[in-house]
């Protein structure tokens, strides 16, 4: 699978009165083409900073960014300008022109590329249907719902004909229908254009959804980088747990209990794997957390549960889980 970009020991320090933060430390991963590349973690933990190295808005200090084998320290203005062009970016605040209707908007980047109006029009016109939304050409964004100005951010950058989209944080301002429906444009957009997208998030549930691969980035550095469904079975890093382990909103009975986390990742929802251990085994469990949603009657999510007292009765438990085909983590304290 070709690598669209590919980071080698990138590190990235801001100077300010004489003062220095490093925002990344060593960082090494590439992204396939035509995959959806998430980047997570918390806020201030770099990943920002990091996606804006991907088309040299941010000049490294050390390390390698190079993009489809192309090496963009090296490059002058004007063919970071072409490379710009195949990479095209949304962002949360839409970054709309709202003296200007929505075709206008999306005809933007064509005009500056010196594109003949009459083309353009029809090109913007052709991705404002891709978005859904040729029926609002004549609007203006100030008229238009938080995820409809995103769909016209979207129209906009597809309409260069990028290989990558960029998206940090698109859809944080967004309600959590809004949200979906966005996140089933990209992926629509990904699986029908053969187009590499790249989100930047600080929420799981957006990465569990449309990613195929993660990076998790933890103040600066790489913490752990895989396929979605591996890091959701079994996070290894402080920062991944971090973000797939829910909080519990309820005390185990005990400071020295022992927790379990159990991991749905595409086991038919309908079943009643609680009520089946108890009905099997005589042993109960104590849910502390849930989390568990059915998409299409496959249920996905995780629980954490507190085991029963007795090594042996624990074992009994952790075992029917396993039989069962459950993915089990012992959740640290």
């Amino acid at each position: 699978m070709e690598s669209v970009f590919k980071l080698e020991n990138v590190k990235k320090i801001y100077k300010n009165e004489g003062k220095e933060f490093t925002a990344l430390e060593d960082v090494s991963l590439e992204i396939h083409e035509g995959e959806i590349f998430g980047i997570i973690g918390m806020s201030g933990a770099g990943k920002s900073t990091l996606v804006r190295t991907l088309n040299r808005l941010e000049d490294i200090s050390s390390g390698s960014v190079s993009f489809y084998g192309q090496e963009l320290s090296g490059l002058k203005a004007g063919e970071i300008r072409k490379i710009r062009r195949q990479i095209a970016m949304i962002f949360q605040s839409f970054n709309l022109l709202n003296q200007r209707s929505v075709l206008d908007n999306v005809m933007q980047p064509l005009r500056i590329a010196g594109v003949k109006r009459s083309e353009r029009k029809e090109k913007a016109l052709e991705m404002l249907r891709v978005v859904g939304l040729e029926e609002k050409r004549s609007q203006y964004p100030t008229r238009l719902s938080g995820g409809q100005r995103q769909r016209v951010a979207i129209a906009r950058a597809l309409a260069g004909d990028p290989k990558v989209l960029l998206c940090d944080e698109a859809t944080s301002a967004l309600d959590p229908r809004m949200t979906e429906e966005i996140l089933d444009l990209l992926k629509e957009i990904n699986r029908s254009r053969k187009l590499t997208i790249v989100i930047i998030t600080h929420e799981m549930s957006v990465v569990e959804k449309i990613c195929d691969r993660v990076a998790i980035i933890d103040k600066g550095r790489l913490a752990e980088v895989g396929e979605v469904k591996e890091i959701f079975r079994t996070p290894k890093s402080a920062a991944a747990k971090k973000l797939v382990f829910p909080s519990n909103p309820f005390d185990p009975s005990d400071k020295d209990s022992r927790l379990i986390r159990i991991a749905f990742d595409g086991l038919e929802a309908s079943r009643p794997f609680i009520a089946e251990l108890v009905e099997k085994t005589g042993k109960k469990v104590n849910i502390l957390s849930a989390n568990t949603k059915s998409v299409g009657g496959i249920g996905y999510g995780q629980m954490v549960v507190e085991l029963p007292e007795g090594a042996e009765d624990q074992d009994i438990v952790i075992n029917f889980f396993k039989d069962n085909g459950l993915s089990l983590q012992e959740v640290e304290r």
